[in-house]
Formats: structure tokens, sequence, C-alpha cells
């Protein structure tokens, strides 16, 4: 034994003090290796769309009510399952409309509390018991555990556990009761939530999904681009505050800004009022909804050209500082002719849509005016003292990554950057020619040092990453040539608007390219396989999310409105239990009201990806893998102890 292992050994000893509690640790261990895996789900590009994404998170994508299915069979009918499914996704919606109507409600009551706990048995049974209890409501823990828990010992059953539900009713708290068991089920049907990417920006919640997630039981996030940008707003820089208010202002959501975060974008507003005025902002038109208060569109498209042009000009300045980025190209300012109204893109010229430009001087473009400078550094302060948007993205930082390795899986947002010949681009940082993962790693290290980062030219050379992550040409989760916001603004040319995807794109139904990332990342290319976000599928033109025999799969749940007329539906997710993996498509999504009014759900369609040939078992996992490195130690220890190394505690 080495001095490593008999360190371990003697931590180890102070937790299991002598042979009887190592013994009983290593058959606990052994019997949760034998249990089947739990349940992972799968959501990527969420897009602010709340509401959306919280009715999914709460069917699991289908889980819920394919338990039922597995529960009740043909017991039950079609309708009495969707209303149980619906009671089990909105509890406190669907019982105010059964107390309002419901003749017999102590009937409907016993039924629906007797179908809950039959859920609660079904859902937990892959479960330790010690894993359910933690997971049970403490206002209701010792009720259910004892009505999901077999009492051998207790004759007639069926009169004990209905006595406990009679009680429930009779002492008034059954609305309660069902409200915590239909939580309870949310939780148990889903083991572990992955979000691949892009939770901000288009839609109006991504505060409220960041708080839902902030207090989801297990989770993990590959970090999107407009994620990055919303990071690195966080941390203070101009170039992305500019971004993120420029794009909520586009789509009508500065009121995520403002009252989800609590960031005041009045020195914006008092600037765009006074400055621009009388200036022409007809091409900053706003994508608002219906929720939308129009009495705002004049003065919210005012401070989306003030901050349109803001936003061009530090892009300008960050270009300017970092040639090594390879971005002259969206340098456009200076590319405009001033007299003629016209703008050079690519050795050609186009006409100008605006030439309203009360804040540019055609000599010196890129420099911001000194009541520009002032409305940024009240902006930078309001982003770095908002405490909802620090919290958000400090949890972004512990639970995400550039990319996620897990269950032998690969999970990442955008692409592997690749040159036209299948090899891994290079991407310049810093002086130094990176690809492939490093390319990943590198990227993460600044994006965290420019938020942690105590050094200013550090933190600094770290958040001008993060804004290279967000919109760079060799940043994995852009995966573009270009991001064309001037052209969209500013040309009629629709060409001009094209962003030209990276060859990655091209490639994604060759195996050769699939299992050079798979080796490039460790994972064996024969089961492994790449969940991927970033790009809409668009299933109305025949495209499928399953690439390269289904090794790699695009999972884009195009919850965002914008892209639903694209896509023809509303996106994929995925679901992986122990018995396989499938993808589920999602028709678009009304509301939570309409969900609970018509009992609807919005799966329209399942694909299996992959059946497992035998059941996949928590050994089969990473937590397995650690769990059998905490059991060799403790046999180790058993060990120990048996032939006097190290001494029991009696």
């Amino acid at each position: 034994m080495d001095e490593r292992e008999k360190k371990i050994l003697k931590t180890l000893a102070k937790q299991y003090r002598n042979i009887a509690e190592a013994s009983t640790e290593i058959i606990n261990l052994q019997s949760i290796l034998n249990l089947p895996k739990g349940t992972e789900h799968f959501l990527t590009d969420i897009h602010g769309e709340y509401e959306q994404f919280n009715h999914v998170l709460k069917n699991g994508s289908g889980s819920v009510s394919r338990k039922i299915d597995e529960e009740f069979g043909n017991t039950i009918s079609s309708r009495d399952k969707k209303s149980l499914a619906t009671l089990i996704y909105y509890p406190e919606e669907k019982l105010e409309i059964v107390q309002r109507e419901e003749e017999n409600l102590d009937d409907w009551y016993k039924i629906s509390l007797h179908r809950l706990v039959q859920m609660i048995k079904r859902v937990s049974s892959k479960y330790t018991r010690s894993k359910v209890r933690k997971a049970l409501p403490k206002d209701f823990s010792y009720v259910i555990e004892e009505l999901i828990t077999e009492k051998e010992e207790i004759q007639d059953k069926e009169a004990y556990y209905n006595e406990i539900i009679h009680t429930i009713i009779r002492i008034g708290r059954a609305p309660q009761f069902i409200v915590a068991l239909s939580h309870l089920i949310q939780r148990l049907v889903i083991d572990h939530l992955h979000i691949v990417g892009d939770i901000f920006d288009r839609g109006p919640g991504p505060h409220v999904i960041m708080d839902t997630l902030c207090h989801y039981h297990s989770v993990d996030v590959q970090w999107g681009n407009h994620d990055m940008v919303w990071m690195g707003a966080a941390s203070g820089h101009l170039a992305c505050i500019a971004n993120v208010i420029r794009l909520a202002a586009r789509y009508g959501n500065l009121a995520t800004i403002e009252e989800g975060y609590g960031i005041n974008l009045l020195p914006l507003a008092a600037f765009a009022m006074e400055v621009y005025e009388n200036t022409n902002c007809d091409v900053f038109n706003i994508r608002y909804n219906t929720d939308y208060n129009t009495k705002d569109l004049s003065l919210d498209t005012r401070m989306h050209k003030a901050i349109a042009v803001i936003q061009f000009k530090l892009e300008a300045q960050l270009i300017l500082r970092h040639p090594e980025f390879g971005m002259d190209d969206r340098k456009m300012l200076d590319q405009i002719d001033y007299e003629k109204g016209t703008v050079n893109i690519d050795g050609r010229e186009y006409k100008m849509l605006d030439m309203d430009f009360p804040t540019i001087d055609p000599g010196k473009p890129f420099e911001l005016s000194e009541e520009e400078n002032k409305v940024m550094a009240r902006l930078q302060h309001a982003f770095m003292s908002s405490e909802k948007l620090q919290r958000h993205v400090r949890f972004l930082y512990a639970k995400g990554g550039m990319y996620k390795i897990y269950n032998g899986n690969l999970l990442y947002h955008g692409c592997m950057p690749m040159n036209s010949d299948g090899s891994f681009a290079g991407v310049q940082i810093y002086g130094r020619e990176y690809k492939g993962k490093a390319l990943y790693d590198i990227l993460e290290y600044y994006a965290r040092r420019g938020y942690y980062a105590k050094d200013s030219s550090e933190r600094a050379a770290g958040q001008d990453i993060m804004w290279y992550i967000w919109a760079g040409k060799g940043s994995p989760v852009f995966g573009k040539e270009k991001m064309a916001t001037f052209e969209r603004y500013f040309v009629a040319d629709k060409e001009t608007h094209k962003e030209r995807k990276n060859s990655y794109y091209k490639m994604l139904n060759q195996e050769e390219t699939v299992n050079a990332i798979l080796k490039e990342f460790g994972l064996d290319s024969s089961d492994a396989h790449i969940v991927n976000g970033h790009v809409p599928v668009e299933q109305i033109h025949g495209e499928s999310p399953i690439k390269c025999g289904g090794k790699l799969l695009i999972i884009d749940g195009g919850f965002s409105r914008a892209y639903h007329e694209k896509t023809g539906i509303a996106g994929y997710t995925l679901v992986c239990n122990s018995r396989g993996m499938r993808l589920v498509a999602h028709e678009p999504f009304e509301s939570a009201r309409a969900a609970v009014l018509n009992e609807s759900d919005i799966l329209s369609d399942f694909i299996e990806v992959e059946t497992f040939q035998r059941r996949k078992l928590v050994a089969d996992t990473d937590i397995g893998r650690e769990i059998k490195e905490n059991i060799y130690f403790l046999e180790e220890l058993l060990e120990a102890y048996r032939d006097g190394t190290i001494m029991e505690e009696i």
C-alpha cells in the first residue's frame, strides 16, 4: 500500500469507523450499481420562451405521459390519462378549475390521490429509498413514504392506505397534498437535465428560465453564444452590453432588462429621446409580440437605433485591438461613403437604407461621442450592479462550460470549427493557434478569466474573448463566417444578409468526421453520440435531426417563435433513459393557460434513435464509475481493518 492510498484509507476511516460500517456501505453502493440509470433530458435554444420551456420541463418531453401509459394501460380512458397528465403538469391551475366545476369534489380527490400515489410508486421504483426520501416535500414526507412503501406486516393493506387518503381529504389537506405529489412526480421522472446552450435573447423570459434552473435538482449547461454575450455583459464588457440591449430592443423585450433584472435603461432612453428625436429610425423596426405595449414603440425604436450605432463603434474598436481575430471586414462604419450614401461590402458598393447618423463623425467613425461614453459608463455600472443577473451568471459558470462529456456522450452548442477538407480549423488566440478540443478549452479559460480575474488587463483580455465567442468567425458556438447585423439593417440586397456556416455543417453525415471529433474528446466512437444545439432543423424542408446514422443529433429546441415558420415545428428535445434514446418533436406551444383548459400537450412525434441491447444500469454511467472506485477503496479499508494496518473504532 503506497502513501497516497494509505492517506485515502485513513480519510475514509473517519467516515466508516469499523468493519460493520464499511461493509454496510459496500453493500449499499453495490446495490445502487444494479439499479436502472436515471432519465436524462436534453433541451437547447430556449431563447427566453419561458412558458414553453416550463411545459417541456414539466412533461419531461413526454416522459410523464409515457409513465402514465405504462402504469394504467387500458384500465383508464385516454381522456382520464390526459386529465391526469395535466394535473401533474399544472396542479394549482387544474385544482382551481376542478374546485369550481366538480360536483362531487371528495370523490375526485380520492380518485386523483390514488392515481398520483400509483404514479409515485412507478417513477420512484428505479431509485434507492434514500434518494426518494431526499426528494420528498418536507410537509408531507412521512405520509408519502407511508403510502409508497409496502408494509408486509399489515394484513388489510388496502384499508390502511384508504384510511390515510380518507383522512387527508377529511382534514382539508387534499389540494396541498395533490400539489406536492404532482411536483414530486415531475422531480422523479427526470434524473438529470442538460441545457445545450442559448437560454437568452428573443423571448421575454430568460430571467424566469434562469430562476427555474437555479432551483432545479440536477442540471448542467453548455454555453451558447447568446448565453456568452450576456455573461460578457454581466462582466461589464461594453460591446457585449450593447449587443444585449440591441437584441432586447429589436425583439421588444427591453422589459427583460429593466423589470427582469432591475437594470435602469433611463440613461439610454433620455439620450435617444434627445439625440435621435428627429432622426429617421425606419429600418430599426421592433419585432414585438402580442404582449408588447405599443405606446413604447417610438421610444424603443430610437433606443434601438442609438444602441446599434454604439455597438458598431465599440465592435470596430475591439476589432482594431485584435487584428488576430481576422474580422476586419466587420468594421463597417469606415466602409460607408457618407457623401454618396453607399457602403462597400466585399468590394461591391450598395446603397444604404439609412444615412441619418447624428453621432457619427465621418472622419472618426469609431469614436463614441461624449454623451455616448457617459451612457455606456452608466449602463456598465447598472449591469455589474444587478444582483439577479450576477447570481444567474455565476450559476452559468458553476454549472456550465464550452462542452460536456456525460455518460459517454459529447454535448456542445454550435460546431467543431473545421476546414473544407475535414481537418480541424486553427484559431489564433493571443499569439498561439488552437484547434479541436484545445480551442474549446482555451476559450473557456479566457471566458472564466473575463469574469473572475482580479488583474484588470487579464480580465479585459478575457472579456474581449467573450465577445469573440459570441460573434467571432472561429468561435465554436457561433459557427459562421460573419454575423451580418449591419447588413440586415442597412442593405436591401438579401445576398449580403447570408451568414455562411462553417464547413462542419456540410460534413455531419460523414462518419470519419464525427468519429474524429469523438476521438478528439477521448470518446469511443462505437457507442458515443454528439448532442448538438444552435441550428434549427428545417423539418418543413425534409431535414432530419439525426445525422451520421444516429451518432450526431441536432436538437435545437426551436422554442423561439421567430423560427417556427422556417422549421415547421417547435423543434426537438432528447430523452435518454435506461432503455434507449429518443428524439421528441414538438408542436408550437400556445400558452400554459390553453394547456390547462384544453388538457393539451405539445408533443407531435417520437423518433427512436437507439434502443439499447440491454438495459443500462447505474454501473454503466459516470456516477457508476465513481461508485466502483469508492467500493474499491472501501474494500481496501476492510482489508486494512482486518490485518491491523488501520485500527477500528469499536
